[in-house]
């Protein structure tokens, strides 16, 4: 009889111990789950699809902070492209100018308002010119902020009977601002100021 008692313990504590055994092996799994499933939806929605011209593609999002440099140096790209992109039109020339005012701070207005009262634009309508700009490079130091940015391009003015280039060199700072549709990147140029600007070629046409 105390054998029988002995033996339905024994069993009762290896019941037990594979209770505790299940209980254990069923959370590790259920926490497994939950894991990969957090991580599974994240992945998902990293992942965008945009339509264009009845076809979907997909983009992938990603922490601005890993864009940051890559998305100075087009604000700064751009703002020089609207500033300085130019034809003998003045609705062209206010439209540009005006995008290249969102992106900047009163000194791009000052030296808009200084280029303005020289005659510059007039001078743009009346001798039938266009005017490009193409960088060459762009440097911008994360290390500090505001960012200091260096910008390096050509200008190409194009008139009626010569093609003038000209080497452009302006210099700045970045700083944060929220972003909207007239400033994505979410950046504002100060005091920025042109440091070279020269004639480099000189070609009839």
């Amino acid at each position: 009889m105390f054998r029988q008692f002995r033996n339905i313990e024994t069993a009762f504590r290896h019941i037990k111990l594979f209770s505790f055994v299940l209980i254990a092996a069923c959370m590790a799994i259920c926490c497994y789950t939950v894991f990969e499933s957090y991580n599974m939806v994240s992945a998902s929605q990293q992942r965008i699809y945009l339509l264009a011209n009845g076809k979907a593609l997909q983009a992938l999002s990603a922490d601005r902070r890993d864009n940051i440099p890559v998305e100075a140096r087009d604000h700064i790209k751009m703002f020089h492209h609207y500033f300085f992109s130019l034809d003998p039109d003045d609705k062209v020339i206010e439209g540009n100018i005006s995008m290249a005012l969102y992106l900047a701070d009163g000194t791009a207005k000052k030296q808009y308002d200084d280029l303005k009262e020289s005659g510059y634009y007039t001078g743009i309508i009346s001798g039938n010119v266009s005017q490009q700009v193409s960088a060459d490079s762009i440097t911008v130091d994360m290390q500090a902020y505001p960012y200091y940015f260096r910008y390096y391009g050509v200008q190409k003015m194009v008139r009626p009977t010569t093609t003038v280039s000209r080497s452009l060199i302006t210099e700045g700072y970045l700083r944060n601002v929220a972003r909207s549709d007239n400033n994505p990147h979410g950046f504002l140029v100060e005091r920025w100021r042109i440091i070279e600007n020269r004639d480099l070629d000189i070609q009839q046409r």
